[in-house]
């Protein structure tokens, strides 16, 4: 133990470590200035005259095989645009993972709807079909599917659970781009796939966003029109149909999703070459990476895995702290140490103003006190997954120093 970085040893990792942070871990250049600097010359920054959205979107459909995408501006606005495409009634209820980033709750608050969280696999930490059902009441308009990790949840059961109660799909691929499932490309086997360009995503364009589809009025209105205002730009004239937000992607976000989306590919392949080359070398630690379903691809935005408090001396966060002082860029829980619903905009129903709305409305079904142990296999997970930040210029040198390192901690903490 005294030769840990952490007690004033020696660090494993002695030079930086390639960071989504910076350019040593994004993968832009030349071909971004090229596209950006298109757009200057035009002087036309916006979607309305632009030309660069309107191909960063056929481009995006054209990869994913859809009929529609529609650029906005960040992965929470694409979620926002999906959840208002739904049009939910105030006190309808959305079921969603614990284990997800707050950019899946803020839409289905923002409509007045109820976020109803359900457990995940024990294993994935994906949404738990198993238990999906029982989530289920009248109520229920939807169920936002978050492919945890870049990694695949089981579909084919929640797709046959949704056609069994008629709910609608979303699936949330901020973390998942390219993943596959069974063949097919998640975020085309919802009803919706909803995409992020935030800053540490596969892609990036600082930050934004795409939301694909096939069917483009399902509920009486379209879908681009739900991140425009409810503005029908066909028509002469200023129109609005109905209560829209405005998430415009700009040409300068764009731009560069148009060079970053032609590296998409090379650069997922990079993220799951090291990614796997980790889990080789791990395999003689008392560590569990987080397995990924048969016949699917998980693409590793975070690398995962578990550690068993049980083994160790100390506690799983003192293991992360250590790995940090090595010179990891890691984490303890995602996304953080309690799920998302144990944070005060929840569990404080910190939301408009003091009315703790939508909670407190008449109708609504509270699904319990927030503070309780609403999901217990996520809480577990929360306090036992080591997240490591992933991007695509690691390389197998970089990967060997990880592991060095996440070696030396395991071993100086286990009984």
């Amino acid at each position: 133990m005294k030769n840990l970085a952490i007690n004033n040893g020696e660090k494993s990792i002695k030079t930086s470590l390639p960071t989504f942070r910076d350019a040593t871990g994004r993968s832009l250049g030349s071909e971004e200035i090229e596209q950006l600097t298109e757009v200057i010359n035009s002087g036309s920054l916006s979607f309305l005259s632009g030309a660069k959205s309107k191909e960063f979107e056929r481009d995006f459909a054209n990869l994913y095989g859809v009929k529609l995408a529609v650029a906005v501006s960040s992965g929470t606005a694409a979620l926002h645009t999906a959840i208002t495409y739904l049009n939910p009634e105030p006190g309808d209820e959305i079921i969603v993972a614990p284990i997800t980033d707050m950019g899946s709750i803020i839409p289905i608050l923002a409509q007045l709807a109820i976020p109803v969280f359900a457990d995940v696999d024990g294993e994935t930490q994906n949404l738990d079909s198993a238990k999906l059902e029982s989530y289920i009441t009248p109520r229920t308009r939807a169920i936002v599917v978050t492919h945890i990790y870049g990694n695949p949840a089981d579909m084919d059961a929640i797709m046959t659970i949704a056609e069994r109660h008629n709910l609608f799909v979303i699936e949330d691929c901020a973390q998942a781009h390219l993943a596959m499932y069974k063949g097919r490309l998640c975020g085309t086997i919802g009803h919706l796939g909803c995409f992020s360009f935030q800053q540490s995503k596969h892609m990036t364009t600082g930050d934004g966003g795409m939301v694909i589809a096939n069917d483009n009025e399902r509920f009486g209105r379209e879908l681009r029109q739900c991140s425009d205002k409810g503005w029908p730009r066909n028509k002469s004239g200023r129109d609005h149909l109905f209560l829209a937000p405005n998430y415009h992607m700009t040409e300068l976000q764009a731009a560069v999703g148009i060079a970053q989306l032609r590296k998409l590919v090379d650069m997922v392949e990079a993220r799951r070459r090291t990614a796997f080359y980790l889990t080789e070398l791990l395999t003689s630690l008392p560590v569990r990476p987080t397995p990924i379903l048969p016949e699917t691809k998980g693409t590793f935005f975070f690398y995962t895995f578990r550690v068993d408090p049980g083994l160790l001396k100390v506690s799983p966060m003192e293991v992360v702290k250590a790995m940090v002082a090595e010179g990891i860029d890691c984490f303890l829980g995602y996304p953080g140490q309690v799920p998302i619903y144990g944070y005060p905009v929840i569990k404080d129903a910190k939301t408009f103003g003091t009315s703790g709305l939508p909670f407190t409305l008449r109708d609504a079904r509270l699904q319990g006190d927030f503070s309780a142990s609403l999901c217990p296999v996520a809480e577990k997970a929360c306090k036992e997954t080591v997240c490591i930040w992933w991007n695509e210029r690691l390389d197998r040198n970089h990967v060997e120093q990880i592991a060095r390192a996440i070696e030396k901690v395991i071993h100086a903490y286990l009984y």
